[in-house]
């Protein structure tokens, strides 16, 4: 009799397990772990950049040297909605000098969305509720507000095991930008997992070469961001800074959110008037806050100063 008790404990231990195991998370249930992952990729971090050619489809390509780069990063959620998430990256050098960095939004079940297609130029497209069930979409941003990229996937949470992916075009990197012309798209297949000291950032990238016969590609590279939790007094600076100048580029989110919302298509270029377009905002932040301008005046001038930069 005990025997057959003992066998009778074990089998519905076996049976809660394994109903344990093969649970599915309600609608409600799933989102929330999905909000919580989303809102773990903010914190204070020591990020580490590492990227690197890996193939090539012409036997003659010169793979480019290696690109490799740290610093220190403070990541801030500025918006927290049941379904929108919105990131602000802050740079934070030696505690001294504070560069307003990119930005993330995250939207759920979006049938919105902005698709690059090149020479710094958008176009507006439109998703089905069923592309995006169950999905949320990052929206990134330029150092200037500016649209970078967006792409949509999956939180997955398995095994509590946090991850999601995209694939979607964007413009050159910076880092390659400056230094490249020979190819002028980046298709980039991203990765985000959760770790147990912060998060990394995994990129396929591959390097376009878009022209009205077509796409070519010129070469793939593999890219990792490793976001390492670190002390938040590294940040002071930073974090004043941004107390004086989060409601300025509020407005200027405004601003561009209103010109965005107008248009089907539109295109930027970075330099107008000798002035690179994260210049101007920076400055006119800077007189902002000195001169204690209103929404009203910050808007205005936002406005006035992004003219040139939009290609008409």
């Amino acid at each position: 009799m005990k025997f057959l008790n003992l066998i009778l404990v074990l089998t519905g231990l076996i049976t809660l397990n394994t109903s344990a195991q093969t649970k599915v998370d309600t609608p409600e249930e799933k989102l929330e772990k999905d909000r919580k992952a989303i809102k773990s990729l903010a914190g204070f971090y020591e990020v580490n950049f590492n990227y690197g050619e890996v193939t090539a489809p012409d036997p003659n390509y010169k793979f480019s040297k290696p690109y490799e780069s740290h610093g220190n990063e403070w990541a801030e959620i500025i918006v927290d909605e049941p379904k929108r998430i919105v990131i602000q990256h802050m740079l934070a050098i030696n505690d001294t000098t504070v560069i307003k960095h990119w930005r993330q939004d995250w939207t759920y079940e979006d049938t919105d969305i902005m698709l690059y297609t090149e020479g710094n130029a958008w176009k507006k497209g439109h998703l089905t509720p069923a592309d995006v069930k169950g999905k949320w979409t990052q929206k990134v941003y330029q150092v200037d507000d500016s649209p970078r990229y967006q792409g949509y996937g999956t939180w997955s949470h398995v095994g509590a095991h946090d991850a999601w992916q995209s694939e979607t075009d964007s413009p050159l990197p910076r880092r390659e930008s400056t230094v490249r012309k020979d190819y002028n798209v980046l298709n980039r297949g991203s990765r985000i997992t959760i770790t147990k000291d912060g998060w990394m950032f995994e990129q396929d990238n591959k390097k376009i070469v878009r022209s009205a016969s077509g796409d070519k590609l010129l070469a793939v590279e593999k890219g990792y961001e490793e976001f390492t939790k670190i002390d938040p007094k590294n940040f002071a600076n930073a974090q004043k800074w941004w107390a004086n100048q989060k409601s300025y580029w509020a407005d200027v989110r405004g601003v561009w959110a209103d010109i965005i919302g107008s248009q089907n298509t539109f295109k930027v270029q970075t330099m107008a008037n000798g002035k690179l377009l994260y210049e101007t905002l920076f400055s006119l932040g800077d007189q902002s806050i000195k001169e204690k301008w209103t929404t009203a005046q910050n808007k205005e001038k936002i406005k006035t100063a992004l003219q040139p930069y939009l290609v008409k």
